[in-house]
Order: C-alpha cells, then structure tokens, then sequence
C-alpha cells in the first residue's frame, strides 16, 4: 500500500487513540508489524502545544519513518498552521481527525462533529492540503447519524481537495461505538474513489481482517482497540492475509519480556509518578483474559512504585508459566497452547 511517496511494509495501520497510541505503544505495535502507526490526537490550537501532554504526542526524532501526527481542530486557518508545524517538528503525513465522537472533541465542532458541514470540511482539508507539502489523510466516520450518511460525498469531497489516502470507520457519529460496524458503506467509499481506502471498525482478528479486506475491497486495513493489550495482532494479521495460516503463539517468556519492555518505556517516557499509573490500563488490558488476572490487576492497580510493578509482573508471569507455556491473544480470549500447538491452524479459534 502507498500514500503520497511512501510504500508502506503492509497494509495494517495502527489507528490514532487518544491516551494509547503514544511513542511507547507506537514503537510497540511497529515491532509487532504494523506497516504504519499514526500518533495521538493533536490539538491544532497553538496555546495549548506547549502543555506537557501537547509535547509528549509531537512528533520525536527517533520515531522510524513514515511518521504519520494526527490534528483536530474546526478552524481552517488554525488547521494549516499545526500542520506546518508539525511538519517542521519532523511529521511526514499528516492525518486530519474528523472521525472522534468523543463529547469534548465534538462540542468544539471538531472530529466528527464536522461531518454535518460539509462546506466547512472542504475549507479544512483544501487549507491543510495546500499548506504543507506531505502528504495528508483524513479519518471520518460514515455520517452524522445513520439516517444521513454521507461517507461517499466526503470521499469524494477529500479527493478532489487533494486528499491521497481515507480511513473509514463503519459507524456514525451518532453510533460512537455501538452496534455493528457498516461495512456496506465502506465499500461504496472505496467504490466511489480512486485513492486508498483503509476499512476500520471491529476488525479484532486477522480472520476478521480477510474477510473485511474481502468485502469492502479496501486497500487496507486499520486496528485501533482490538490492538490494546494485543500488538501481536499485527504480526498474526500480515501472517494470516499472507498464507493462510498463524505463526506460534508467543511463550510466556515472551510475553512477560515484550510486557516488561513496555512498562520500562512507559516510566521512562513519562516519569515515573505519571508511568506507574498509565501503566495500570496497558496491564489490564494484557491480563484480561489470562488466568488469575483479574486478582492481578487488583493488587497492580494500588501499586505506586515502578519497582513494585517490575516485580509483580514477573511475579505474575512466573505463576502462569506454570500453567501453560504459550498463550496467544484475541477476540476469543486466550488460547492455552500448552503443547505449543493447539489451535494454531485454525484462525477462527486462535485468533
């Protein structure tokens, strides 16, 4: 897959989510196969890219490339200059949210809250298109509500402002993330232009992944919360669409050292006050669906010193280890493959 200059190593986009995409998990799920991440939602008001949260989703200069900064904001103008400026601060796509349903992001007429003035979108993604010399994306969503989808005039819309790739989640602004994802309408977005086109919304397996790839006729496809507490996802998705079949589920040696790595990277990134409590959700969303995590996650969540985390991990791991020596992650919950097998032929139960 291609957007502007770039040739992607796949078609598998991590997808921007506030308080999870940030340099840590980025770094993560790029390890894990991801052909392109996309940063935390930015803001395009300039009196706030100096807060400490501003600073630590701007771009980073150890970031591998295609660096792809996603902005939010409703003003044409204010839109342009973040763009530029996360262009000079080393972004190599920029990435246009007008897909975030999120209350505080809409009542400021932004993310998806755009949908409804379509004058207003063209003036935006024009602005942004003509201001910076990268290539920029956009990500929507299929309409303001079910009733007045208007996923393809959008489309259209962004192509012709210059717009090289689109990101389509299948659900209305109305629908934030209930019922099933749309994607009929994916399809017709796809149908209805030229650029590339990657299919997003409930796709939380690489079984999942083919068969969407294989309706719609997206050009790829984008992951965002099937990704949270399962990066591998990546790497069994690129295997699956491939040829057809799994790489071994990761041992719990593995396991325990890409989860310690990550944990490590979160105290560093963000101190260790901040690091111990962020850390706290990625761990949850890791011991899910092991077994005893949910005594875990109890005992994880009042701890309040990185060390103590260090140890309660290997802790944790070492008892599972116990138990089974591989597991492998999913919208199935885990598979224990304690002969190292299991189900690993078979994508509908090991994914």
């Amino acid at each position: 897959m291609r957007i502007g200059p770039y040739q992607l190593s796949n078609n598998l986009v991590l997808a921007p989510m506030a308080g999870v995409t940030d340099l840590p998990f980025r770094q993560l799920c790029r390890a894990q196969g991801a052909g392109l991440i996309v940063s935390e939602m930015l803001t395009s008001d300039p009196s706030l890219w100096h807060s400490k949260k501003s600073m630590q989703r701007l771009p980073h200069a150890d970031e591998p490339g295609p660096v792809s900064i996603q902005i939010a904001g409703s003003d044409p103008q204010m839109m342009a200059t973040a763009a530029r400026h996360n262009v000079d601060l080393g972004a190599q796509i920029i990435d246009l949210n007008m897909g975030c349903p999120a209350k505080k992001v809409c009542k400021k007429l932004a993310g998806s809250a755009l949908l409804e003035n379509e004058a207003l979108v063209a003036e935006i993604l024009s602005a942004v298109v003509n201001a910076v010399s990268v290539p920029v994306t956009l990500k929507f969503r299929t309409g303001p509500t079910v009733e007045s989808r208007n996923a393809v005039r959008i489309a259209q819309l962004a192509e012709a402002c210059g717009i090289q790739a689109l990101a389509l989640h299948g659900r209305s602004r109305a629908c934030r993330f209930n019922g099933e994802a749309e994607y009929d309408t994916i399809r017709e977005v796809v149908n209805s232009v030229s650029i590339p086109v990657l299919a997003n919304g409930d796709i939380d397996s690489p079984e999942k992944a083919r068969k969407v790839l294989a309706s719609t006729g997206a050009g790829g496809i984008m992951i965002g919360r099937a990704a949270q507490g399962n990066p591998w996802i990546f790497r069994d998705t690129a295997a699956w669409l491939e040829n057809g079949t799994l790489p071994p589920a990761p041992t719990v040696a593995e396991v325990q050292a890409l989860v310690s790595g990550h944990l490590h990277s979160l105290h560093e990134f963000y101190g260790i006050a901040s690091g111990v409590r962020i850390a706290r959700k990625h761990l949850g969303w890791y011991t899910a669906n092991l077994p005893g995590g949910e005594t875990f996650r109890q005992q994880f969540n009042r701890l309040d010193d990185a060390r103590a985390q260090e140890r309660a991990i290997a802790q944790f791991f070492h008892s599972l280890d116990a138990v089974t020596d591989r597991v492998r992650f999913g919208r199935y919950g885990v598979v224990s493959l304690a002969d190292g097998c299991g189900d690993d032929q078979n994508g509908a139960k090991a994914a």
